[in-house]
């Protein structure tokens, strides 16, 4: 072991001699400065990847969000109204309001939202309305393009089943 390190340490000392003759410094000038450049270099490779995932979870937490208040409330808008017809206007409105408080104001109420009942007469009391509310979150940052080949968006959904009041009024 011993003869292994003298051969180590005669390598190193041949390798420091030839260096300071080439260039007229030693080892340790040669070095100063590359750890601040080694250090911002890694922090540039962590950061960005660190930041844009901050980005994409935040805007999933945010979908999640609007997609489970958009069809909380559009359960409760639907199953309080006279009719049908009113309770799908006033459950995209519900939709429409809950999505723009999150920031996806470009997403159709309309397209997001799907109504379903429990019974054959939607507003029936006692029965139950069940409304989803899908929005598809783009990934940021990315270009068209690789859609064809790569999914550029996460899928977020939520489904809340609303009773009808068993004291109303039958709707249409």
């Amino acid at each position: 072991m011993t003869a292994i390190r003298e051969v180590l340490r005669r390598s190193a000392a041949s390798i420091r001699s030839h260096l300071t003759a080439a260039t007229g410094t030693t080892g340790e000038e040669q070095d100063s400065g590359s750890a601040l450049v080694e250090f911002l270099g890694a922090a540039v490779i962590l950061l960005i990847p660190t930041l844009y995932l901050v980005v994409t979870l935040g805007r999933v937490q945010a979908a999640t969000f609007a997609s489970e208040g958009a069809a909380k409330e559009a359960g409760r808008a639907f199953s309080l109204a006279g009719s049908v017809a009113d309770g799908s206007r006033r459950a995209e409105a519900a939709v429409g309001l809950a999505l723009a408080d999150q920031g996806f104001s470009s997403i159709s109420p309309a397209g997001a939202l799907t109504v379903s009942c429990s019974t054959v007469v939607c507003l029936e009391p006692g029965s139950d309305v069940t409304t989803t509310v899908r929005v598809d979150v783009t990934l940021p940052g990315l270009g068209g393009g690789a859609d064809s080949w790569l999914p550029l968006s996460i899928p977020v959904s939520a489904r809340i089943v609303t009773p009808v009041d068993e004291y109303k009024e039958a709707g249409e």
